[in-house]
């Protein structure tokens, strides 16, 4: 069966998981969040103790990875949601801690190899819309469709830190923007699938632009 791949690249805070998830719902598409699968490892990071004077203990995290396997497992809601190790997470990613962390994390080389398997893994089945950093270059570099978004970082950190209050994760303005900064350095200057646009995505700069209107563009260049 012939599958569609949609990858939708990006800096962070740009609305890609946003937008992701309803370009799949609209397109009938299943919606892989490589951001989620980072995130979680970030989590089993703090949560175990791996991360000593802000260096992750790389040797103690890479024993772990073999057993750190995500699935699809059906919700409360009908609707079928990422897991990791059979437990679907939520809020609990997206805290300032867990921010801070996911760049170094996705820096390291073995846990990119364990999880970009699984990302192809996690595709095989149907036509898929991803989001990350890589997916139009390193994941899938043939995708049907790439787009990369961006937009300035102050407006990036605003709109984090209104989703943020919104769901009442402490954190100030100031925290969030040096964040986002840093995530962008780290993202672009990392030795291994560094933060790039891909030759042939369509580059999107959001600042200016609220989510309906970066949608239906996306929209209007995939339906045509």
């Amino acid at each position: 069966m012939k599958t569609t791949v949609i990858a939708i690249d990006g800096y962070a805070s740009t609305g890609k998981s946003t937008l992701s998830k309803q370009l799949a719902k609209h397109l009938g598409y299943t919606y892989v969040d490589t951001g989620y699968m980072f995130r979680a490892i970030g989590f089993l990071v703090l949560q175990n103790n791996w991360l000593k004077n802000d260096i992750i203990a790389v040797t103690e995290l890479e024993k772990a990875l073999p057993a750190l396997q995500f699935s699809w497992k059906e919700g409360e809601d009908a609707q079928m949601h990422m897991a990791l190790n059979d437990r679907v997470y939520g809020e609990e990613l997206r805290t300032t801690e867990v921010s801070n962390l996911v760049s170094k994390v996705a820096a390291l080389p073995a846990v990119r190899a364990h999880l970009l398997e699984q990302q192809r893994s996690l595709s095989k089945a149907s036509s898929v819309v991803m989001d990350g950093r890589d997916i139009g270059t390193v994941v899938f570099p043939k995708a049907t469709y790439k787009f990369f978004l961006n937009a300035a970082p102050k407006i990036r950190a605003e709109r984090r830190y209104a989703e943020m209050q919104a769901k009442g994760i402490s954190g100030s303005l100031e925290e969030v923007l040096a964040n986002v900064i840093e995530r962008d350095r780290l993202d672009s200057t990392r030795a291994i699938a560094p933060l790039v646009k891909a030759e042939d995505a369509i580059e999107i700069d959001t600042s200016a632009m609220d989510v309906k209107a970066v949608f239906q563009l996306l929209c209007d260049h995939i339906e045509g």
